[in-house]
């Protein structure tokens, strides 16, 4: 169960790294720069510790889309940032995605 608190923190520390990329503006101020460049070391590092015991694809998937959901809740919550319903429908299969890969997956006790 640990590989699954790594990937969190692979996660949220992604989410962190890319909610600092605009204050960053463009890596010219340095401490949203910062804090984008550690978050993004700590996300690949938690990554690759998650590796180890989970398949890649799957892994990835869980990663890619959790991050794409909470970004977008982070850009509305952070940002002012709307979705129209198209976007909001698409991130909740997005969404779902990831929970049917982890709930019904077989591929997850699966390391090759």
């Amino acid at each position: 169960m640990i590989q699954w608190l790594y990937l969190s923190v692979a996660i949220v520390a992604e989410v962190i790294g890319t909610s600092f990329l605009k204050s960053s503006e463009g890596f010219t101020r340095l401490w949203p720069s910062l804090v984008v460049v550690v978050s993004y070391i700590l996300a690949f590092y938690f990554l690759a510790l998650t590796l180890k015991t989970l398949p890649v694809g799957v892994a990835y998937a869980v990663w890619a889309g959790a991050g794409v959901a909470l970004i977008a809740l982070a850009g509305y919550l952070f940002f002012g940032q709307t979705l129209d319903l198209p976007a909001i429908l698409g991130i909740g299969l997005i969404v779902a995605g990831v929970m049917v890969i982890n709930v019904f997956s077989g591929s997850i006790g699966s390391t090759h």
